[in-house]
């Protein structure tokens, strides 16, 4: 007796969802255990980059932390690099001295269409408009502007 189709529907269903969860389960294993591997280096890399910004931006102005981020990061653009130099940036820019200017364009935290052609300009203005990780690093300058904004604001109330 031959198997109804819908029998062999639910095999073929039941044995891809099957090969699913094996593959997320490999994916999560994976991941895992990078991380269990690599938790210490990349703690330590992170600091490191966030010590090396503070001590830049005790040298230099908002700007200056921005200009040499990008500097940074076009010596090894990439993902890992742009985590870093935002780390960086984000460091630098806490101890810099305040730029005139330097937050008036950069646009609100709801403001997403904006944000974007913002994001988009400066990477274009820095040369970086076809590097896809670039707009992490104007997205710290992005929080980095809201959060002075934000404790100008309760200051003021």
């Amino acid at each position: 007796m031959a198997m109804p189709g819908w029998g062999k529907a639910l095999i073929i269903v039941g044995a891809l969802l099957l090969l699913l969860v094996v593959l997320i389960g490999g994916v999560i294993g994976a991941g895992a255990w990078w991380w269990s591997n690599n938790k210490d280096k990349v703690i330590a890399g992170s600091k490191a980059a966030m010590d090396e910004g503070v001590k830049a931006g005790r040298e230099t102005d908002n700007q200056g932390c921005v200009d040499q981020s990008i500097t940074r990061y076009k010596s090894e653009p990439g993902f890992v690099n742009g985590i870093s130099t935002s780390l960086f940036m984000q460091g630098c820019l806490n101890v810099s001295k305040p730029t005139p200017g330097f937050c008036d364009d950069v646009p609100g935290p709801t403001e997403f269409i904006k944000t974007g052609q913002w994001e988009v300009r400066e990477c274009r203005d820095v040369g970086l408009e076809s590097d896809q990780y670039c707009r992490q690093l104007f997205q710290t300058k992005q929080r980095f502007c809201l959060t002075k904004k934000a404790i100008k604001d309760t200051q003021v109330n």
